[in-house]
C-alpha cells in the first residue's frame, strides 16, 4: 500500500487541453491540501499558454521531466489514449501517484501493465471514472448495497449525445483511440454498471459508425473515421441480473447544454431509482405502490466528506467532477488506494473489449476474470 503523504501534493499535469482546464485544475485549487507545479504537453505552444494562465513553474513538452522531477509528487494524464500507458508506467516506476483518464489504454493488455506497474511501484492509481461523484450515483449506490430496492433484477444505461458530425481529431482513429463512442463514453457506463451491480459475467455487443468524419469543423478536409459513433450491448451480471448498455454521439436534439441525455436505471425487487446527468442533485425512484417521481439527494450524499467545493454555486453537473481530484489527493494523504483505481479501469477495459470482440464474433461472450 502506499505510504502516507505528508505536506502538499505537488502535482504535474500531463495533458493540458480542456479536460484538464475545467476540471481537475479547478479541483486542485479547491484544494489546500495539493498544489499545481508542473505541466506539460505535446503542443509548444499550449504549455506556454498554461505555464502563464495556471502560474507553474516547469513547463514541458517532455513528459519524463515531470516525472522525474523532485517537484512533483503526482501526475494527471489526460493525453490520447495511444500515450497513457507509456507515461503511466514511466511515473510508477519514478513512484509518482497517478491519475489517468478513461480509457486507461487502447486495450486490457496495455491497461493489465499500467495496473501492475502501479500496483508493484506502490503508489496511488486512479481512474477518471467523474460519474461515479455524481451525487444522484453516491445515493443510488446506497440505495442498492444497502438492499433498499431488494434484489436488483435490471441494469440500464442511455448515453445520448448529439455532437457535429465533423472531425474528432485523434479520437475518430483505432491507433490513437482504440474506438470511438465505445471507449469513450459507454466504457464510463459499464463502470458504473459493475459499481453498482457487481461482476459481469457474460455479454453480446454490437458498434456502428455512420458518420464519415472527414472534415475538420472549418471544413478542411482530413483522414475519415474508423471507430465507432455508436455502441450498445446486453450483459448478464454474475448475480443473475440483467444490464443494457447504448451509447451514441448523434442523437439530434439532445444537446442540454453540452451536457446531453444521461439516463442509468437500476430496477429491484422492493423498488426502481434513476439517475440523471443534466439534473444531479435528484433522483427518480418509485414502487409498485408509488410510480417514479423526483426526489432530492439527501445533505450527506451531496458531496463526500470534506469537499470543499460548493453544492450550491455554480452548475451542478459539472461541480461534482471536481471531487474525483479530492478522492485522489485524500487517498494519497491519507495512505490507501484510491477508488475508482486502476483495477476498476481493467475491469471496464476488459468488458469494452469483449464488446469488439463479440461483434466480430457475432456470438456471447464470457467476460475473463481480472485478478489484483
Amino acid at each position: 500500500m502506499p505510504k502516507p503523504h505528508s505536506g502538499k501534493v505537488k502535482i504535474g499535469i500531463i495533458g493540458a487541453g480542456a479536460v484538464s482546464d475545467y476540471h481537475h485544475v479547478p479541483g486542485i485549487r479547491l484544494d489546500e491540501r495539493c498544489c499545481l507545479t508542473a505541466v506539460c504537453d505535446a503542443s509548444a505552444d499550449l504549455v506556454a499558454k498554461r505555464k502563464g494562465e495556471w502560474n507553474v513553474s516547469l513547463a514541458t513538452t517532455n513528459y519524463l521531466e515531470v516525472c522525474q522531477s523532485p517537484d512533483v509528487d503526482a501526475v494527471i494524464i489526460a493525453t490520447p489514449n495511444d500515450t497513457h500507458k507509456d507515461i503511466a508506467v514511466a511515473a510508477a516506476k519514478a513512484g509518482k501517484h497517478i491519475m489517468c483518464e478513461k480509457p486507461l489504454g487502447l486495450n486490457a493488455t496495455e491497461v493489465a501493465e499500467m495496473y501492475h506497474s502501479a500496483r508493484d511501484n506502490d503508489v496511488v492509481h486512479m481512474t477518471a471514472f467523474t460519474y461515479r461523484f455524481a451525487p444522484a450515483m453516491r445515493y443510488i449506490a446506497h440505495l442498492v448495497h444497502s438492499g433498499k430496492l431488494g434484489q436488483i433484477r435490471h441494469f440500464r444505461s442511455q448515453r445520448f449525445l448529439d455532437w457535429p458530425e465533423t472531425s474528432w481529431g485523434w479520437r475518430q482513429w483505432k491507433a490513437r483511440a482504440g474506438a470511438g463512442d465505445l471507449f469513450d463514453m459507454t466504457i464510463h457506463r459499464l463502470d458504473l454498471g459493475v459499481f453498482l451491480v457487481g461482476p459481469l459475467k457474460k455479454l453480446t455487443g454490437a458498434i456502428a459508425r455512420f458518420a464519415p468524419r472527414d472534415k475538420t469543423a472549418d471544413g478542411k478536409p482530413c483522414a475519415p473515421s474508423d471507430v465507432d459513433d455508436w455502441s450498445s450491448l446486453i450483459g448478464i451480471f454474475e448475480n443473475g441480473a440483467t444490464g443494457v448498455w447504448e451509447g451514441t454521439t448523434l442523437a439530434k436534439g439532445y444537446k442540454r447544454k453540452g451536457f446531453g441525455h444521461e439516463w442509468a436505471e437500476i430496477n429491484g425487487s422492493e423498488g426502481s431509482v434513476v439517475y440523471q446527468l443534466h439534473t444531479p442533485n435528484t433522483i427518480l425512484i418509485g414502487n409498485n405502490e408509488v410510480d417514479l417521481h423526483e426526489e432530492k439527494v439527501p445533505e450527506e450524499f451531496l458531496k463526500p466528506t470534506g469537499s470543499p467545493r460548493s453544492t450550491t454555486q455554480g452548475e451542478p453537473a459539472t461541480l461534482f467532477r471536481y471531487d474525483l481530484m479530492w478522492e485522489f489527493v485524500s487517498a494519497i494523504c491519507e495512505g490507501r488506494q484510491a477508488s475508482p483505481s486502476f483495477h476498476d479501469g481493467l475491469v471496464a477495459q476488459v468488458i469494452a473489449d469483449s464488446v469488439l470482440a463479440s461483434f466480430e464474433k457475432e456470438n456471447w461472450l464470457p467476460i475473463p476474470t481480472v485478478n489484483k
